[in-house]
């Protein structure tokens, strides 16, 4: 068999209603998959796997963790079974610990839904495996972009690199119950500033986060955001794949790093 190289991907993986209630990025998420080499394992850093350190699961079967409440009864009867891999875990760690990143193995954690829900829509058939590793919210922008420098080579090896947030994530300024809503001007700015600066290559207009304009009114924490950081460590050649606001303000792009 072929070894073809994959991208690393960012994905907003939005609500947890996404499961439920594809919208437009579903259906964009299964297009992508489409037309990609299909990967012999997948890499996910999640917004919720905040960590101290930084941690990578070596679980073999991770249970489908339902990390959210008040949302209906059919959400959390979603499992996503695809399997883990230890082997490739295993092989992330020893690539931490060449590049000098202190990362630590876990067993027993699940998986949440920022990794099982984008996947849903891309691989149903969860057959794929998956490892996750967790954001270490103590680490800087500029070492998480390490970290996924760190694991690009393994795009070299048909392994998909992920990390799952979201370009905007204000929760209390979204319309939550389905009003139409046109997506405010500090949401927009925001999202084309990181494109524009994405565009021409200027990684560290976006590592220097602080500075982005209307950042905090887009993401009064910065979990959601952080893995896109992780991805553009992953490839400099920067395009974009899908692009969507849902609820008003809540951005729901999708990039590619090659």
């Amino acid at each position: 068999m072929t070894i073809q190289t994959l991208p690393g991907l960012f994905i907003s993986h939005g609500s947890p209603m996404l499961a439920l209630n594809p919208e437009q990025v579903g259906p964009a998420l299964h297009r992508l998959s489409l037309n990609l080499p299909k990967p012999r394992a997948i890499i996910v850093m999640s917004a919720h796997w905040e960590s101290n350190a930084l941690e990578v699961s070596t679980g073999t079967r991770p249970e489908t963790w339902h990390d959210f409440r008040g949302f209906p009864d059919a959400l959390y009867e979603i499992r996503y079974p695809a399997p883990g891999a230890p082997d490739v875990a295993e092989q992330v760690l020893n690539l931490f610990a060449e590049a000098q990143i202190t990362a630590h193995a876990n067993s027993t954690r699940p998986r949440d839904h920022g990794v099982w829900m984008p996947l849903l829509h891309m691989y149903p058939e969860a057959d794929i495996p998956v490892v996750e590793i967790s954001l270490p919210m103590t680490m800087s922008a500029e070492a998480i972009f390490k970290i996924g420098q760190a694991l690009a080579p393994l795009r070299d090896q048909q392994i998909l690199l992920i990390g799952s947030g979201s370009i905007t994530h204000n929760l209390r300024e979204l319309a939550w119950h389905g009003e139409t809503s046109e997506v405010p001007e500090w949401a927009s700015t925001f999202r084309n500033y990181v494109v524009q600066q994405l565009t021409h290559s200027d990684y560290p207009a976006i590592l220097a986060w602080n500075t982005i304009p209307y950042v905090h009114r887009n993401h009064p924490t910065i979990e959601h955001f952080a893995p896109l950081f992780f991805s553009m460590g992953t490839g400099d050649r920067f395009s974009i794949v899908h692009s969507s606001f849902t609820m008003g303000a809540l951005g729901m792009d999708i990039y590619r790093f090659d």
